[in-house]
């Protein structure tokens, strides 16, 4: 049986055309356009995004930024915690599928589990008083929102992590944030894991 192969002829001509291809394709991407924009360092806030946060725990450390355009009064109170030390010590109080949660100071006292998350105590005592939803802010991977008992404006110190896109909270629980490094810890905490400390990250 013979060969199937390529007569010379075809076969230089479809090699002069893929050569043609690529040096056109070459030319396309040597030709000055619109400027692609630079990839986002890890850790560094994207463009319009305010003070991150970071937050050491037991299964590593994780970042994420905040979002004071659109949640002035919200970013406000929670960064506000956090330099004040509130959150260092807790314990991560919430894991479902899609969320890990946290900020109850609760957390602290193990003899309290059968509380946390709920109650008085289950806050720093000063809710926020506002719902601070934006159309631009959705639940994405990552998305950092806060936890209220029913009623959005009476938010306070918890938050939580999506670890999936969430959708369904849209308009229902604020965003505020974004993770940006740590991710994959994020994933790893489990209820009852210790937060070392957080802390809001220097500007660079």
């Amino acid at each position: 049986m013979k060969r199937a192969f390529l007569p010379l002829a075809v076969l230089v001509a479809v090699l002069a055309v893929a050569a043609s291809t690529v040096a056109a394709a070459a030319s396309a991407q040597a030709k000055p356009g619109a400027p692609k924009p630079a990839p986002q360092k890890p850790g560094m806030p994207s463009p319009g995004a305010g003070p991150v946060v970071v937050l050491e725990t037991v299964k590593g450390t994780f970042e994420f930024e905040t979002y004071p355009n659109e949640a002035p009064k919200t970013v406000e109170h929670v960064l506000a915690l956090v330099r004040r030390g509130f959150y260092n010590g807790q314990r991560v109080v919430r894991v479902v599928p899609g969320v890990v949660q946290m900020g109850d100071p609760q957390t602290r006292d193990m003899t309290k589990r059968e509380m946390w998350g709920r109650g008085m105590g289950a806050g720093s005592g000063k809710p926020i008083g506002i719902a601070e939803f934006s159309p631009k802010r959705k639940h994405k991977l990552g998305a950092i929102g806060m936890a209220h008992a029913g009623v959005a404006s009476e938010a306070d110190s918890q938050f939580y992590i999506a670890t999936h896109a969430r959708p369904e909270l849209d308009g229902r629980y604020a965003v505020i944030g974004q993770v940006v490094t740590g991710m994959d810890v994020v994933n790893r905490l489990q209820v009852g894991d210790l937060i070392r400390k957080a802390y809001v990250k220097d500007a660079k």
